[in-house]
């Protein structure tokens, strides 16, 4: 790890994020002595988060099927489990493969803070969304980068939409180029901190700037309210880049996928 002197806080924020989140409307989090379990409000394992996970040998099994009771109750049988550097015990990514979990197709994350200017970048504006109509094509940026169909729901477009506004929790962004929207993400206001999540760039749009745009929007944004840090969990591909940002790795995250439907 790269980072200088960074308190507990920041590194938990970095290594356990839904743990630190603010709750959206339908969303739970449940917080025991060994784990936090956050569950979104899709069934898919991203949307259901095992995590800050402080377990002994002899509570592994017995914490296993605790999550999987719950989970069970609310009618969803799959989830990820977080396993960060600070978790218990040591050897816990292999015992719960012994147990069935698998790798996540991305299961290597890096948790990162960002605490110094960004450099600025030329030709792309990037800011916050101005309109409903925008919100929508953020959203469609960023399903499209990730491989998924965009919503076509309207009405719950817009609900999302005005239960951020009225929240005042979180903020989504957008970069432009040519006048198109290109780029999408969002920032979430935590009391000493800025996360940033979703970040995704349009395929035929990408190496031209557009996601060093929008972390720079997103930092001026964060100085702003007087929270100069940010912070995100990065996958292979935006690693590299936000390490030549100036990101300093303070914590790793692996992921395994749990499904005992």
């Amino acid at each position: 790890m790269t980072a200088g002197v960074v308190d507990a806080q920041l590194r938990s924020i970095a290594e356990d994020a839904n743990t630190h989140q603010p709750l959206a409307p339908g969303h739970e989090r449940i917080i025991t002595e060994r784990f936090v379990l956050w569950m979104g409000i899709r069934s898919e394992p991203a949307w259901n988060v095992v995590q800050r996970l402080r377990l002994g040998p002899g509570t592994i099994d017995s914490t296993i099927e605790q999550v999987h009771a719950i989970l069970a109750a609310r009618g969803r049988s799959e989830c990820s489990w977080e396993v960060g550097s600070s978790a218990t015990p040591a050897d816990l990514v292999e015992e719960l493969r012994r147990r069935g979990m698998a790798d996540d197709d991305d299961p290597h994350l890096v948790g990162m803070l960002l605490r110094r200017e960004p450099a600025a970048v030329a030709g792309v504006e990037a800011r916050p969304v101005r309109s409903f109509e925008e919100f929508c094509d953020a959203n469609a940026v960023a399903f499209t980068a990730f491989g998924s169909l965009p919503p076509s729901d309207e009405a719950r477009q817009r609900a999302r939409y005005e239960e951020e506004a009225a929240a005042g929790h979180q903020r989504s962004f957008v970069a432009v180029m040519d006048g198109r929207i290109v780029g999408a993400g969002t920032s979430t206001y935590l009391g000493r901190a800025v996360t940033l999540n979703g970040g995704s760039v349009l395929p035929e749009a990408r190496g031209r700037g557009a996601y060093r745009a929008l972390v720079r929007a997103r930092w001026e944004d964060a100085v702003a309210r007087g929270t100069p840090v940010l912070v995100t969990q990065a996958g292979r591909m935006s690693a590299p880049i936000l390490r030549r940002l100036g990101f300093e790795e303070v914590t790793r995250i692996h992921v395994l996928i749990d499904r005992f439907g």
